[in-house]
């Protein structure tokens, strides 16, 4: 496992479960961006929490077993590829989108490095 796999997979495992805890608690910072973006606020405990909570376990779990966090690294990609796609779809672009792509970047690494393995 390389250091840069496993700087990673800590680092975004938690800050994926950090986003998802707060979007299943309806943090009120978020509220504004879902509705920007045109996102029922009942999504925000399932799928969208539940799925980057799952995320971001898998993250860290992939460290003991590295299949999971394959796995997880996959979920990641196709999660953040779809809030792409959900911005570009009401072309909402506020300055927290950076974060999006940030999220969907390192989720790419991640799947790269674990397939690299």
């Amino acid at each position: 496992m390389s250091t840069l796999y496993l700087v990673l997979a800590i680092t975004f495992g938690v800050l994926n479960l950090g986003s998802g805890i707060g979007a299943m608690v309806r943090l009120k910072v978020i509220l504004p961006l879902m509705d920007g973006a045109h996102v029922s606020h009942s999504m925000l405990v399932f799928p969208i929490g539940v799925l980057k909570v799952l995320g971001g376990l898998g993250l860290l779990a992939g460290l003991a077993y590295p299949p999971v966090g394959t796995a997880a690294a996959a979920g990641l990609v196709l999660f953040w590829t779809c809030a792409v796609h959900t911005h570009v779809l009401a072309n909402f672009w506020p300055k927290e989108t950076v974060g999006t792509f940030t999220f969907l970047a390192s989720s790419i690494a991640l799947l790269a490095l674990g397939l690299a393995m």
